[in-house]
């Protein structure tokens, strides 16, 4: 534990709807870049890993490893906003951002990627934590609606030019400016930070960090991906890697709780899980992740190795899914604010995405694409009425206080439920793939046969387990790859399916509580106020027992009222 003394240096005030939107530019810029550099490389992390290399093992990893890193760094970013100055804190996420950016743009092979994609989440998490709880401490919760909104058509805007950016960067000059695109951007937001971002002064107070519970939760939650990234393709499910592993996991964790029970400053505060808002908005942001990262990545996929299209093209054919999230968070944003209603729009939200989800282990590779489009407009629209919308009703029950833990533990298991569904939904399609094409064997060998010399160059490409850039293999061959990829991923999308029916029985669960009309510091502000009215109260009553008892006796009174004159 370490104990400093910190206070936010901005004074505190009233702001108005241009002061909250200037103070939101830069933390929404930073938010885009954040956005930007997870969905720029999803068009092309075929390619990506192709070129240097790699497999489906690979593939998975290069993703998994920024999610392990947003997920375990997003709580210990949160707990540090209830400690520190928050706008020096969103500005080092930046930093690390920046940095891990372009250390990936460098990266040689598969391994040097991925590590420093771990850099790279580590300053994800931050910004994903500090938006949020920035935005409590200057809006409202019956106003953060429509200010949600824009973070929604943020998050939307990212992530529909993300991939077209990244299509185009790959096709034209390269995979490497994928990771260079975000570093300019990434650098204005830190300056825009600086000159816009006005916090109100928050009360001073003694700073301890849980060093102890931040390690033991950073390991016991990497152990347990590790395992199941690895599981069922470096070794057995059930086997001796398995028990050590899982055993270690669950050894990490237990010590993470009892250390959480214990300090004074716990990274993630137990006693929040008797507030049953947080409890069921836990619950359902899990799902959420696997449904919104899993669909991220693995659509990425279909499209290119199931229905044979380009990085850009790829882009192109996922913007039905960004366009109903940012039609959805946008107009629901708006709709909270004006009306104060939020629990019917996240419902329909969760049978949106529960719908969405089961339409899309639907599709094979040659489905028409404009039901595709449908069925990934549904989902989209599922994910962006539900996903802000359960930060929002966290931060308006618990305490101001708590606001950072509590914002930023939502994320974390949000970011935990997609970096375990997209390990596991890797892992199933890496099994998937392999089965259906040993069920395949006999229809490639005919079509390797046909080829002659150049049929045994691709069988020889795809026995060593690298991705296969599809638009450049043979037609016969071609047919059998892209119906094998559009069945596997089809039936992972399945996978996702109970766990949105999860979210659905959650947000029905839901207290349905009135939206405050406070910002965070307004109410830090009337809570201090009321700590010290019962004394101020006291002073009072004492001041005018001692009045009357000197206009009864003549003479200042003395003894167990007040030993000192009075007038």
């Amino acid at each position: 534990m370490s104990t400093v003394t910190t206070r936010e240096d901005a004074p505190a005030s009233a702001m108005s709807h241009r002061q909250v939107l200037e103070s939101l530019s830069g933390l929404l810029l930073g938010m885009f870049v954040s956005i930007l550099a997870g969905t720029v490389v999803s068009t092309s992390l075929p390619r990506i890993i192709s070129e240097l290399g790699g497999n489906q093992t690979a593939f998975t990893w290069v993703v998994t490893s920024t999610l392990l890193a947003t997920t375990v760094s997003t709580p210990i970013w949160g707990k540090l906003a209830d400690l520190l100055n928050r706008k020096i804190l969103i500005q080092s996420a930046l930093v690390l951002f920046v940095l891990g950016s372009a250390l990936a743009g460098f990266s040689q092979n598969t391994d040097m990627l991925i590590g420093f994609r771990v850099v790279q989440g580590l300053g994800a998490g931050g910004l994903t934590a500090l938006s949020q709880i920035i935005m409590a401490d200057i809006i409202s919760p019956r106003d953060r609606g429509r200010y949600m909104g824009l973070f929604g058509g943020i998050m939307a805007v990212g992530t529909v030019g993300g991939p077209l950016i990244g299509g185009l960067l790959t096709d034209s000059v390269g995979w490497r400016w994928n990771f260079f695109v975000g570093v300019p951007v990434a650098i204005v937001a830190i300056i825009l930070l600086q000159v816009t971002l006005k916090l109100p002064k928050r009360p001073a107070r003694k700073v301890r960090i849980d060093y102890l519970g931040a390690i033991f939760l950073a390991g016991g939650i990497s152990l347990l991906l590790i395992w199941v990234t690895m599981a069922g393709s470096q070794f057995d499910w059930w086997s001796a890697q398995t028990f050590w592993m899982v055993g270690g996991s669950v050894a990490l964790l237990a010590a993470t709780v009892i250390t959480e029970l214990v300090v004074k400053e716990p990274i993630i505060p137990l006693a929040m899980f008797k507030n049953r808002t947080f409890t069921l908005a836990v619950i359902a942001s899990i799902s959420v992740g696997v449904a919104m990262f899993g669909t991220s990545v693995f659509l990425g996929q279909y499209m290119q190795l199931a229905r044979g299209a380009t990085p850009t093209e790829s882009g192109l054919l996922t913007l039905p899914m960004i366009v109903g999230l940012l039609l959805s968070s946008t107009i629901v944003g708006n709709l909270i604010s004006r009306f104060g209603k939020w629990k019917a729009f996240m419902v329909t939200g969760a049978v949106l995405l529960t719908i969405g989800l089961y339409l899309m282990s639907t599709i094979e590779y040659d489905t028409n694409y404009v039901l595709v489009s449908l069925y990934m407009l549904v989902l989209g629209a599922g994910v962006g009425m539900v996903m802000q919308n359960l930060v929002l009703i966290v931060q308006n029950t618990v305490r101001p206080e708590q606001l950072g833990a509590a914002s930023s533990n939502v994320a974390f298991f949000r970011s935990l439920g997609g970096t375990i569904g997209v390990s596991v939904m890797g892992s199933l399609l890496g099994t998937k793939v392999t089965d259906l094409m040993a069920d395949r064997q006999h229809d490639l060998q005919v079509a390797i046969a046909k080829l002659g010399q150049k049929g045994l160059e691709v069988a020889q490409s795809l026995q060593s387990g690298t991705l296969p850039e599809v638009g450049k293999l043979p037609v016969g061959i071609r047919t059998i790859i892209e119906a094998v990829y559009g069945q596997a991923v089809a039936d992972i999308f399945l996978v996702a399916v109970p766990l949105a029916i999860v979210t659905i029985i959650a947000i029905l669960l839901l207290p349905n509580a009135k939206l405050g009309t406070k910002t965070a510091i307004q109410q830090l502000d009337e809570n201090t106020a009321a700590a010290a009215a019962p004394e101020s109260a006291a002073e009072q009553a004492e001041e005018t027992v001692v009045e009357v008892a000197e206009a009864l006796i003549g003479a200042p009174a003395t003894g167990s009222i007040g030993t000192q004159e009075r007038r």
